[in-house]
């Protein structure tokens, strides 16, 4: 494996940012996958051990995490990102923000935590990247958004509402 210097990791990185920014302002989640991500990558998503979304390929990238999942109710919602970390091996770490509409009574944001696990390959594409959130906390938001009105309705039934059956299916099973 190549070993991209600190300095290329960064800029993949604000390029990754800046993508994310754009998106989160246009609601246009595909426009980048092909300048960031090598041709053969591997995503994956990982939602609290109930399911896991890989795509294999840009096209399939484009398909699923930026195109299909991000059309279900997510408008409005943005992905900021609140730090990047370089490691070694051409790594990078991000940690960002589910952020979604409006602000609550006390100013704060709605919003919970992610964190992506990246590997760019030597040409300073992402070859391989695993997300993972607390869905638990997700949830939890979705519930604190609907009760302020801010929450799609099409999130709920076709997003939320089966993630919640999916996890009470797997602590049911494990009582």
């Amino acid at each position: 494996m190549n070993t991209l210097s600190d300095t290329v990791l960064r800029q993949t990185a604000d390029k990754l940012i800046a993508a994310h920014h754009e998106a989160s302002r246009t609601n246009e989640w595909t426009f980048f996958v092909d300048d960031l991500y090598a041709a053969d990558c591997v995503y994956t998503c990982q939602y609290a051990g109930v399911m896991s979304v890989t795509a294999n390929g840009i096209d399939e990238i484009k398909a699923t995490h930026y195109g299909r999942d991000m059309l279900v109710g997510w408008e409005g919602w943005t992905f900021p990102y609140m730090g990047v970390y370089t490691g070694t091996d051409s790594r990078l770490v991000t940690h960002w923000m589910n952020r979604g509409p409006g602000k609550r009574n006390d100013g704060s944001y709605y919003e919970t935590p992610g964190i992506s696990f990246i590997t760019l390959n030597g040409e300073a594409k992402i070859c391989h990247q695993f997300d993972m959130f607390d869905l638990a906390h997700q949830m939890r938001l979705c519930d604190d958004l609907e009760e302020a009105g801010l929450l799609s309705s099409q999130l709920k039934e076709e997003w939320v509402l089966p993630m919640k059956a999916r996890l009470i299916e797997q602590l049911e099973k494990n009582r």
